[in-house]
């Protein structure tokens, strides 16, 4: 690692040729033991440094055109701000500006900002500390989270701050390295950024989009989700990262992956990066201003596919194909009842608190092991929901309504929908517990439900009005939860 901050004042006063190599190689950082052996330099191209940042002049040249950059092109995002003003502030709350992008890191893994930014206010507004959030139970936090996928996150977030409340005194850590070891669910990327973002901590960052950046400006072709690229990278993350604007200058990289140097169609005029970039300088339009790889046969981060000049920096990074989703059917039943008032209430039951969809509320539910019969799906629905709530079910009662599917990261979920309607208030009055509950469509649709289940309740609710109306919905103007219907959700009625 350079010591930036005497190579800046050498370069100033034009000495830069009087420092010499074991004064760059110094750090003022303080480091523990394991976090030096996990950042030891790994150079599959010795003795080359194609795919390095070795010049510390470039490197100061990169930290500056990339923060310039950032300080005019950044986007206004509501945990950015509480980080600002809390830095503003005489006496800076560091837990406050912690807890705050804790929660905005948790929220933004595998989920894309302009989702994020609603469900963040909310959550900020409603549990603004960490007491506040340790003092909430875990189904108020799944019912805030819902919607927002997966669901683990919430759950994490609440074990989180009812750890640092009861076992650390309220106080968030401090370190990078506490920070990975102290809160649940917080990996090498979230604790760097939180670090880096709340604390100034120099430490680098790689997730997706800095993983696409450092690709491209070193030519980093080999399989990006390897661990001798994914080191190499953390390498390159460490080595580049400004140490006096930590927090801004991981953001501004992460910031350029997400809206220059993109997976697709990336604005390369537009980067400012693009004269330290190898893949830009490897395109038809630039090429001849850079060498390749003097050792490309025997490096390990090099390509193992040709360079193709139509895709240029598009040919970078290389992931390997993604796994197919497991593909998964699901018989579903969706119980009704009138409450005393008239109003339809809905039969919901609780998940397992571990696992998929862990502590959520659904539709009683069958995962379904083979095809069968109609006849045999609703003998199984009938004994499952006859068990739920004690009462024995008349399988005559349930119909068939259709099938919804709903696409998660790992799995095609196809849901196998029947209803069955209780007229008899007695038959289920007595059914009220922990584990079950039964609410009106308005509650059920705030309720801590998943997505999946939302489209299952308005499939039902569509293919209902449908046939009290004796109409296909072309003869009539479409109402609120139809239009909703046809958007979100793919249907075999």
């Amino acid at each position: 690692m350079y010591n930036m901050s005497k190579l800046r004042s050498a370069m100033q006063k034009g000495k830069r040729s009087t420092l010499t190599m074991a004064e760059t190689t110094k750090t003022p950082r303080k480091r523990t033991k394991e976090a030096v052996k996990k950042e030891e330099p790994t150079n599959p191209c010795t003795p080359t440094t194609y795919h390095t940042f070795h010049e510390p002049a470039s490197v100061l040249q990169i930290q500056k055109k990339l923060l310039n950059w950032y300080d005019k092109e950044k986007r206004e995002l509501p945990w950015r701000t509480v980080v600002k003003m809390t830095f503003i502030l005489h006496k800076p709350d560091v837990n406050i500006r912690t807890y705050a992008v804790w929660v905005s890191e948790i929220m933004l893994q595998q989920t894309q900002v302009a989702t994020v930014i609603e469900y963040y206010n909310r959550w900020m507004k409603r549990w603004p500390t960490v007491q506040d959030l340790a003092a909430a139970s875990l189904e108020e936090v799944n019912k805030m989270w819902a919607g927002l996928g997966y669901y683990s996150r919430g759950r994490r977030l609440h074990e989180g701050a009812q750890k640092v409340v009861t076992e650390m005194e309220g106080q968030m850590p401090r370190t990078v390295d506490s920070l990975l070891k102290q809160l649940p669910g917080v990996g090498r990327y979230t604790a760097g950024a939180i670090g880096s973002i709340a604390l100034g901590e120099v430490s680098g960052v790689v997730d997706g989009n800095v993983i696409r950046v450092l690709c491209r400006l070193r030519a980093i072709g080999a399989d990006s989700t390897s661990s001798a690229v994914t080191e190499a990278l953390w390498t390159l993350a460490n080595t580049v990262v400004d140490p006096e604007r930590p927090g801004e200058f991981n953001q501004a990289l992460m910031e350029l992956g997400a809206r220059v140097c993109t997976p697709k169609a990336a604005l390369c005029g537009q980067c400012p990066l693009k004269t330290h970039c190898h893949s830009y300088r490897k395109s038809p339009s630039t090429q001849g201003d850079i060498e390749d790889c003097p050792t490309p046969a025997s490096c390990t981060l090099c390509p193992t596919d040709p360079w193709l000049d139509d895709l240029g920096v598009h040919n970078f990074p290389r992931k390997p194909a993604k796994k197919a989703p497991r593909v998964e059917r699901t018989l579903t039943c969706v119980a009704r009842r009138s409450s005393e008032d008239g109003e339809d209430e809905y039969l919901l039951t609780q998940r397992p608190n571990k696992g998929l969809l862990a502590g959520m509320w659904e539709f009683p539910s069958l995962l379904l092991d083979e095809e069968n019969s109609k006849v045999k799906q609703k003998g199984a629905l009938c004994a499952e929901v006859g068990r739920i709530l004690g009462v024995e079910v008349n399988k005559d009662l349930l119909s068939y309504v259709g099938e919804v599917v709903h696409v998660f990261s790992h799995i095609h979920q196809t849901y196998i929908v029947y209803s069955v309607s209780f007229e008899d208030d007695h038959a289920t009055e007595e059914t009220q517990s922990e584990k079950l509950q039964w609410l009106t469509r308005p509650a059920l649709l705030e309720a801590a439900v998943s997505t999946g289940l939302k489209k299952v309740c308005l499939h039902h609710c569509y293919i209902s009005y449908r046939s009290s109306c004796h109409s296909t919905p072309s003869s009539r103007p479409q109402r609120k939860h139809e239009t909703l219907f046809h958007k979100d959700v793919q249907i075999s009625a």
